[in-house]
């Protein structure tokens, strides 16, 4: 047994908990008023040490661009990621250049990071179980949505650091739930799906016992999707009952705050009177909201989960899954009757509401940290990658290394050479999606290898990709005549993609997929149109004259054809094919006596 006990930390967009396992069993622990569930929420106090939990909630009316909440949903992300209603959905402000990173102004000079602020939630979490522990804590295991993307979960790592804690393990959170509903004492064989809508994020995530090995079979999800959006909907609503425009930051958080308050009382009851005395100008606001009216507010929220879990049900099926045995609920927004409504019928299987939706996270982090310290036996947990991982390659295509779903920890690599004579380096573009165009993909990061001058397809480039445990992606580069490596640790990527959920880029690839299949193909085929037609002029002229003229005859319409429909740009990937293939074939003749010519005089 390690005597360094490690930690389990549920770092949540609304709420987080710190757990460890003790005497055997997990357990969360409570800060010293007794609560377990800390606001994740820091207000920044002018010359003072920052207030966190619900110290810092209170302070939200009196200082709202001081208080920061929901900055898991920006937390590793450029400013350029952000959407207008992303920015606008805080009552704090957002800035940053057009790639630069994300920041938040307090005011005057002063500003802090997204990851700044997950670091003194970290920290005082860690302080949390320094207390109930009576002892130093330096070690953590973090979990992380499963649709998290490189650049997100480094980010989640330097804010651990940066509060004193070595990551020891991060694991994505549905994987967490199962193990804190104890499902590797399931029977081998069972299929279990994690449906986790929380503050921020939502997951559907479909895991397998198999041949003792607990493994994630699919994955689907939206880091921009969870109880935040229902939040907003519930308030846009009351803006409009009582008739106002413009919300100052104070309002706006003022409203939010209501919006949520509601939205848990009528999760509960039928009924909901929200007040708001002295809102504005000493007018106080107030007006009863039912549960029926709720739920027609929400429902648009949480029927865009729908296609989500049918998508991750879909390729869980496509791997051999059977059945789903047991459906399990995690996190605050699935207490929101109508989820639970929502989910038994899209799936016709009665949800597990067996843990407590807030805190199953949580425990199954700290199950995991017991893992690793040897206070509980040890399950083998198997993950899966979200998204394709691969490489740019000649002609814009996406070219795919490390496939979506795949189990990881994951190494896989392929050799690549120069497309052109008397190219000197080779940018190794790192993409991340499902697209077949490396345009339509995101761009991770990118490495510039250096190699001598020389013919076309002279330079021999391994690339290998690998990410750890914690989902992680370090790529190597290495010149294989050189044998000189180049490492591209993929940290604080500036992520090049739209105003979107991450889901998307799933959707868009089966939305597109007859386009981007045609223009993969017609990529391929123009670049073989660009090899074919030099090569066959160049043999022209140098055993042209031993050709029939019938034969050059029809080489030369071959040619036009090809010409022709290259310069259409109707981008006919089958015509473009076609024509190709018959000025291959019509240049049999001629590449066998080129062949022969070769062979009479190595030297020419």
């Amino acid at each position: 047994m390690d005597k360094e006990l490690i930690i389990g930390i549920d770092l949540g967009t609304t709420n987080s908990l710190v757990g460890v396992v003790d005497s055997g069993f997990p357990i969360i622990l409570a800060d010293a008023n007794g609560e377990r569930i800390i606001p994740s929420a820091v207000s920044y106090r002018k010359g003072g040490e920052p207030l966190v939990g619900r110290e810092a909630l209170r302070s939200r009316a009196v200082a709202p661009k001081r208080t920061i909440t929901s900055v898991k949903r920006f937390i590793g992300r450029p400013f350029s990621d952000l959407s207008a209603e992303e920015i606008s959905s805080v009552p704090y402000e957002l800035t940053g250049g057009k790639q630069g990173p994300l920041s938040i102004p307090l005011g005057s000079e002063d500003a802090v990071t997204p990851q700044q602020v997950s670091g003194e939630i970290l920290r005082h979490l860690k302080s949390i179980a320094e207390a109930a522990l009576e002892t130093e804590v330096r070690r953590a295991v973090i979990t992380v949505p499963a649709y998290f993307n490189n650049a997100q979960r480094e980010a989640t790592k330097a804010a651990a650091e940066e509060a004193g804690l070595q990551v020891e393990r991060m694991i994505n959170e549905p994987t967490a739930a199962a193990l804190a509903y104890g499902l590797d004492k399931l029977d081998e064989n069972q299929t279990v799906a994690v449906y986790d809508l929380g503050g921020g994020t939502f997951d559907l995530s479909v895991l397998q016992m198999r041949d003792g090995l607990f493994e994630v079979i699919s994955t689907a999800g939206d880091t921009r999707l969870g109880g935040d959006d229902i939040d907003a909907a519930i308030a846009s609503e009351l803006m409009s009952r009582f008739d106002l425009r413009e919300l100052s930051s104070g309002e706006q958080a003022t409203l939010l705050a209501a919006a949520r308050e509601a939205k848990e009382a009528l999760s509960k009851q039928d009924s909901h009177t929200v007040r708001l005395p002295f809102f504005r100008d000493g007018k106080s606001y107030e007006q009863t909201v039912s549960r029926a009216e709720m739920e027609a507010l929400i429902a648009p929220v949480i029927e865009r989960t729908r296609p989500i879990c049918q998508r991750a049900f879909a390729e869980a099926a496509a791997k051999g899954a059977g059945t789903v045995d047991h459906l399990i609920l995690v996190g605050g927004s699935t207490r929101i009757p109508l989820v639970r409504e929502k989910v038994e019928e899209w799936f016709s299987l009665e949800p597990n509401v067996s843990q407590h939706p807030d805190e199953a996270i949580a425990l199954g982090a700290a199950i995991q940290a017991g893992i690793l310290c040897g206070r509980v036996r040890s399950i083998v947990l198997v993950d899966v990658t979200p998204l394709s991982l691969g490489i740019e390659t000649f002609g814009g295509l996406m070219n795919v290394i490390i496939p979506r779903n795949s189990t990881i920890p994951a190494k896989a690599g392929e050799m690549f050479t120069n497309a052109v004579t008397n190219q000197e380096s080779i940018a190794i573009r790192v993409l991340q999606g499902e697209r077949e165009m490396a345009k339509d993909n995101w761009l991770l990061g990118e490495v510039l290898l250096p190699f001598e001058k020389g013919p076309k397809g002279s330079a021999r480039v391994g690339v290998q990709f690998a990410i750890d445990r914690d989902g992680i992606l370090e790529v190597l580069a290495r010149d294989t005549v050189t044998n000189e490596d180049y490492v591209l640790e993929i940290r604080d990527a500036a992520v090049d993609v739209e105003d979107e959920a991450v889901e998307a880029m799933v959707s868009e690839s089966i939305d597109y997929a007859f386009d981007d299949m045609n223009e993969r193909v017609w990529t391929e085929a123009k670049l073989k149109s660009g090899e074919l037609i030099p090569a066959v002029e160049m043999a022209l002229e140098q055993v042209g004259d031993q050709l029939e003229e019938e034969e050059l005859s029809q080489i030369g319409a071959a040619t036009e054809t090809v010409m022709v429909i290259l310069q259409r740009g109707d981008k006919d990937a089958a015509a473009l094919k076609k024509a190709n293939l018959a000025l291959d074939e019509a240049t049999q003749t001629l590449a066998a006596i080129l062949v022969e010519a070769a062979f009479a005089d190595p030297d020419s």
